[in-house]
């Protein structure tokens, strides 16, 4: 896998599992399945990181996000 989509994905899902962990904890239920999730987006941004030779800046995300996006569109 690409780093550049793993991160993405990483992020996209860290996106959606925080409002569901709050959501869970709010409701009384244990996160078992946002906890899940964060693992999993863990696990993608820090793949990505580590494979992408000079990692990531700060400053570079928003362009990688626009890159994948356009990649799938375009």
């Amino acid at each position: 896998m690409e780093p550049d989509l793993s991160l993405v994905i990483g992020l996209v899902v860290a996106v959606f599992a925080i409002p569901a962990m709050v959501s869970a904890i709010s409701d009384g239920r244990p996160p078992r399945a946002a906890s899940v999730a964060v693992l999993i987006a863990g696990g993608l941004i820090v793949y990505a990181i580590n494979t992408k030779e000079n990692g990531y800046r700060m400053d570079q995300i928003p362009g990688v996000i626009y890159r994948v996006i356009g990649q799938f569109t375009g």
